[in-house]
């Protein structure tokens, strides 16, 4: 009862919220009232099944709660149990990392199935972290013997000059967010040591030319930093019992002004293409702190406006020089 109420009956508040119903808790027992059966009927529902997934050991908060909801209202068939309790890794500190949504979910089953997989969608939605974790995965079970990070070392618009120290040195604060995420889930003393034997390697994505990746799971992450020349170069480096892993979000685009996105030109290229999956994610997606989703929908709905209205300024030059 603690854990689906959450601290002060957040949860429940985040309930009450989302389905429209009034929520009272006493004791043992949880009394929900509202204005038609069909409201009170679908919270019981939720409310069954958060209870059935901290029994089977998960935590849960607030954003959880409001995500459970909209999922069960957008699909009414699934069950809760069928997309939190596919778990993907218990990290070193004994957390669960399993999807947070069916997005997630569907992501989680395309890098099982498929030996290349594209998960594009804004920050936030989980697609580095979890592929990370599949990647971790593999390697404790050893399905490949590497892991290989790697990402485009272009600077998010701002010039940082030249950095000091040795080439390690230079590359590190490019590819510190992989490395957040993989000390998330591994024991830092591990992880240090696979990076030691050359098991987990974390290198920027200029590294990657010439070489051949066999027993590998390959993740290139903000890939639309890259130009179409390096992802067909990455694209071309997978050798036998491989997975790569691309991830991006085609709105954050770092390179100069005039540089096609490498990402937006192998999704126009490579989709309905056999073996290889497209993963998309929206703003619905964002596991991040509430305020995130909304960050996101703003500059969408401010960068759809500008979309449209350079739209309309090209009909009317158009129309102007018919005219003429």
């Amino acid at each position: 009862m603690v854990a689906l109420c959450g601290p002060r009956n957040e949860h429940l508040r985040v309930l009450e919220a989302e389905t429209g119903v009034t929520i009272g808790q006493r004791g043992h027992q949880v009394h929900i009232h509202g204005t038609s059966a069909e409201e009170v009927a679908f919270a019981e529902r939720v409310v069954a099944e958060l209870c059935e997934s901290i029994r089977d050991g998960n935590e849960i908060n607030g954003n959880d709660v409001a995500r459970a909801v909209r999922l069960l209202k957008e699909h009414p068939e699934l069950k809760l149990r069928d997309v939190f309790q596919d778990v993907v890794l218990v990290s070193a500190r004994h957390r669960i990392i399993a999807p947070k949504g069916l997005a997630q979910k569907k992501y989680i089953e395309a890098l099982r199935e498929h030996d290349i997989v594209f998960g594009i969608g804004p920050a936030g939605t989980g697609k580095t972290y979890l592929a990370m974790a599949m990647a971790v995965a593999a390697l404790m079970q050893k399905k490949v013997k590497r892991i290989i990070l790697t990402r485009p070392a272009v600077e998010a618009g701002e010039k940082l000059g030249f950095l000091p120290g040795d080439l390690a040195e230079k590359v590190n604060p490019y590819l510190r967010p992989l490395y957040d995420a993989m000390h998330d889930m591994m024991d830092l003393d591990k992880a240090q040591a696979l990076i030691q034997r050359g098991q987990i390697e974390v290198a920027p994505l200029a590294f990657m030319r010439g070489r051949t990746l066999n027993e590998a799971f390959v993740i290139l992450d903000e890939a639309q930093n890259t130009t179409a020349e390096q992802m067909k170069m990455f694209l071309t480096r997978l050798g036998y019992d491989s997975k790569a892993v691309i991830t991006g979000d085609v709105t954050q685009v770092d390179l100069p002004e005039g540089r096609k996105s490498g990402l937006s030109d192998a999704t126009n290229l490579l989709t309905g293409t056999e073996g290889i999956a497209f993963c998309t994610f929206t703003d619905v997606d964002v596991v991040r702190h509430p305020l995130v989703a909304r960050i996101v929908r703003a500059y969408e709905a401010r960068d759809s406006a500008l979309s449209r209205g350079r739209a309309m300024r090209e009909e009317n030059r158009a129309a102007a020089r018919e005219t003429e």
